[in-house]
């Protein structure tokens, strides 16, 4: 194994513990190294990881290092990456011992390979290692160890090979008491071909079946034919079999592989195995990569089909058929990107006049990590009512600009009539209509004015018909874009499901979408693959069925990079507008006059519920015990009393961590809910109450300090207020320097001060004192609620919920703060 390949996770646990303390370091730790190693997408942390990392300081053996070093594990992250990163924040002591570390690493860099031969041939069997000086090498065939001259080498010899060499070797490299083993190979006995053949059809093989002809890499269009040849020489005659991505193509037993019409779903690599009863070998890998159509890259000109017209001018040559023509262009695949992504997440589940709801929550969740990891921007946003989900839309529609690739996901009560979508508000009247409601195609009329990239709308929501709503909508006229998907949870007429749990709940659609929405395809091609998954699940089949509705004419993904360099002002100024609604209070430390300190924390689930935690930091000996508790929370807000000042946050109501990712109980801290932050119109303001008994006396003593934060996340929007009918100008009218938005400004009354928000997403938690950790079995998620959990045929309830008694067991344990943010 190469060093480069070699992963974070081959480090023992004394050396992640090591490094985890010099990583717990505010000047240059952890967070350094989570923005260098962001560099590659699929090491970057989403805020809500970063959150889960900050907060393991509440538990007296918690170290941020040790779990960010735990997702790159998680992650495959090389050694070799780690260290470039390390170099890059210029962490030097962490650099010398993780270099020194590798050094002594014993590492394979050649692996045995299985081989066949004929009897009495010669085998050599071949294992290398780099490391520490005095490495020596064991032979085994199965669990015997082979005591040959050889058995001790690098190269294991077998010659005259017999009967008795046929089986499965490996070797173990030793140093001292530390080893590693190679990977196994099989040498296999063969027959040798008979004098008649051998000379003509195998000369110099001692296979008796060799390949003439191999696939060759390929690299076409979309709707294109793909045709791969492999032919092999065989007594008797070959048969063969085809894989794709290692695995087997059933439909494909001939030499030739020939698909008629390929879309991205066929692209990938492909070997053939040619056998026979007696031997069998394999092709080399052919690449195979799709692009768009060609047809896309055909030198057109404008046509003009009016009355007048009688030929249609092109510039093809003449006498070639135009569509010969444009199949002998280059086919060269097309690359796209966004000029930034962004996405809001909706989730009405507390509905005043109609059936309450389980799922949102868990979908904006599940959903918002996802996306954070494809660097979309996201706001989510939990039970919004009528007025803030019109101000929602329009503060979404000015993060949108030229090129932007927009995501709108919906997951509440809706319906759909006469072709338009409803989505239906949580303070809707029981009667409601087109009135009470937003409409999904208005939105998207005004999403085309921004000349977006990619406009997708998943919508999680019914479609039955409402038969107290006949108006006709008509919505503005939509322009011929072909950048539209529309990603339904049910078909028309239909109704969408969730499955209930006790604690928590997912939505079908969702259950099936996340296992796939990160997959680097275009996007309706993922979707068709979700529809796949949902097809086989037997408790919806009949009930709920994907659809897709799309004119995406070109292969835009949601994993498309992001390019910046023709726009990055006006990709700066969208930052920041972003960064706005995610601002959070920075962690506060109150001197009571008894001696105590308390700290306050803060930390964000969704973009509208903030958790706010004390701890005691410290306390006079005299004290026996005190705590700090939170009240007097403004009109508007919504604070459970039950719920608020608990010992563990499961038990402040946050359904998605659990114990293990809690302070210990040597750092007691005490949580507190705040939702519906949108409601807030003035700064949140709240009191500390500090309880405390001396030992020796037995009654309470009290002290209050009252505590204002400001404005935290989208409060500071204002999405309760109505906002004016107006055209926003585009993106690029920004000035960075002044932040004169006048007409479209993103930022609340007040808001002028870069020192507000940052150009980075702001970290979702301050902590405080930070300690090592030894424990890596910590910020694993666990989510085991696959698709073949729904496999049982049960009955369905028809309110957009199955009761978790008719599902069979799954497992929806939402296990750590891995994505504490919305779910």
């Amino acid at each position: 194994m190469e060093e480069s390949k070699m992963s974070i996770g081959t480090l023992s646990e004394e050396v992640l513990n090591r490094l985890s303390k010099m990583l717990d370091n505010s000047t240059c730790g952890w967070r350094q190294l989570a923005d260098a190693v962001s560099e590659q997408p699929n090491f970057r942390c989403s805020e809500s990881e970063l959150t889960s990392c900050s907060l393991q300081v509440l538990s007296a053996a918690g170290s941020p290092g040790r779990a960010l070093l735990a997702r790159l594990a998680d992650r495959s992250c090389s050694l070799d990456f780690l260290l470039h990163c390390l170099r890059k924040v210029d962490h030097q002591e962490a650099v010398q011992y993780l270099t020194t570390t590798v050094a002594e690493t014993i590492r394979i860099t050649v692996q045995p390979q299985s081989q066949q031969a004929t009897v009495g041939g010669r085998v050599v069997l071949s294992c290398r290692a780099t490391g520490p000086s005095g490495l020596s090498y064991q032979w085994f065939r199965g669990k015997e160890e082979v005591l040959d001259e050889t058995g001790c080498t690098p190269e294991l010899v077998l010659c005259p090979l017999a009967t008795v060499h046929q089986g499965h070797y490996i070797c173990r490299v030793n140093h001292g008491e530390n080893c590693i083993f190679s990977q196994w190979a099989n040498v296999r006995l063969v027959r040798s071909a008979s004098p008649g053949c051998s000379s003509a059809l195998f000369p110099g093989s001692v296979s008796g079946l060799r390949i003439i002809h191999q696939p060759q890499s390929r690299a076409i269009s979309e709707g294109d034919a793909l045709s791969l040849e492999c032919k092999a020489e065989a007594n008797p005659p070959a048969q063969y079999e085809w894989y794709h991505n290692s695995e087997l193509m059933p439909q494909h037993k001939t030499h030739s592989l020939k698909i008629p019409c390929v879309t991205t779903a066929h692209r990938g690599q492909y070997r053939c195995k040619a056998f026979n009863i007696y031997h069998e070998e394999w092709s080399d890998t052919a690449t195979v990569t799709i692009g768009p159509s060609s047809i896309t890259d055909a030198p057109w000109e404008e046509v003009d089909r009016g009355s007048d017209s009688q030929k249609v001018r092109s510039t093809f040559r003449t006498g070639i058929n135009p569509l010969q023509q444009m199949t002998k262009q280059p086919q060269l695949a097309k690359h796209f990107y966004a000029t930034d992504k962004v996405a809001l997440l909706i989730g009405n589940m507390n509905y005043v006049y109609h059936t309450q709801l389980c799922a949102p929550i868990a979908d904006v969740h599940e959903l918002t990590n996802l996306l954070r990891q494809m660097d979309f921007k996201v706001v989510s946003l939990l039970d919004l009512n009528w007025q803030e989900m019109h101000s929602a839309v329009t503060e979404f529609l000015l993060l949108l600009d030229k090129g932007v690739y927009g995501l709108l996901y919906f997951a509440g009560h809706g319906y759909e009539n006469y072709g338009n979508s409803f989505m239906v508000p949580i303070d809707a009247p029981a009667s409601y209509t087109s009135e009470h409601c937003l409409c999904v195609q208005n939105i998207l009329t005004r999403m085309q004015e921004k000349e977006t990239g990619l406009n997708v709308f998943l919508l999680d929501m019914c479609r039955k018909r409402n038969p107290n709503d006949d108006v006709i909508v008509q919505p503005g006229l939509l322009k011929v874009t072909a950048n539209i998907v529309f990603g339904y949870a049910t078909c028309v007429d239909a109704e969408a499901y969730e499955v209930k749990k006790e604690d928590e709940s997912n939505g079908i659609f969702i259950n099936f979408l996340k296992q796939r929405v990160c997959e680097d395809e275009k996007v309706t091609v993922m979707l068709d693959r979700v529809a796949e998954d949902m097809g086989r699940c037997v408790i919806t089949r009949g009930r709920q069925a994907l659809e897709l509705r799309s004119n995406l004419s070109e292969r835009r993904s949601l994993t498309d990079k992001i390019q910046t360099a023709e726009c990055s002002a006006s990709y700066s100024a969208r930052n920041l507008q972003w960064a706005v609604a995610h601002v959070l209070p920075k962690s506060l430390y109150l001197q009571f006059d008894c001696g105590v300190t308390v700290q306050l924390g803060f930390a964000a689930e969704f973009s509208n519920l903030m958790v706010i935690y004390t701890r005691i930091l410290e306390k006079p000996k005299e004290i026996a015990s005190c705590s700090a508790q939170l009240t007097d929370f403004p009109e508007g807000v919504d604070v459970d009393l039950k719920k608020s000042n608990q010992e563990t946050l499961l038990d402040a109501g946050s359904l998605l961590l659990i114990k293990e990712a809690l302070p210990s109980p040597e750092v007691p801290s005490l949580y507190t809910r705040i939702r519906s932050l949108q409601r807030l119109r003035t700064e949140l303001t709240f009191t500390v109450c500090l309880h405390y008994t001396y030992s020796n006396m037995d009654e309470e003593v009290q002290e209050r300090q009252s505590v204002t934060v400001g404005k935290p996340l989208v409060s500071k929007l204002n999405l309760h207020e109505a906002r004016q009918p107006r055209t926003c100008s585009q993106s690029s009218s920004f000035s960075l320097d002044s932040f004169n938005v006048p007409e479209c400004s993103f930022f609340p009354d007040g808001f002028t001060s870069v020192g507000s928000a940052s150009n980075t997403w702001p970290y979702y938690a301050q902590s405080g004192r930070e300690s090592p950790t030894s424990s890596r079995s910590a910020n694993v998620p666990e989510e085991t609620d696959s698709a073949e959990l729904f496999e049982a045929p049960k009955p369905l309830v028809a309110t957009k919920s199955l009761p978790h008694s008719q599902v069979n067991d799954t497992n929806y344990k939402f296990s750590d703060m891995y994505n504490f943010h919305s779910h």
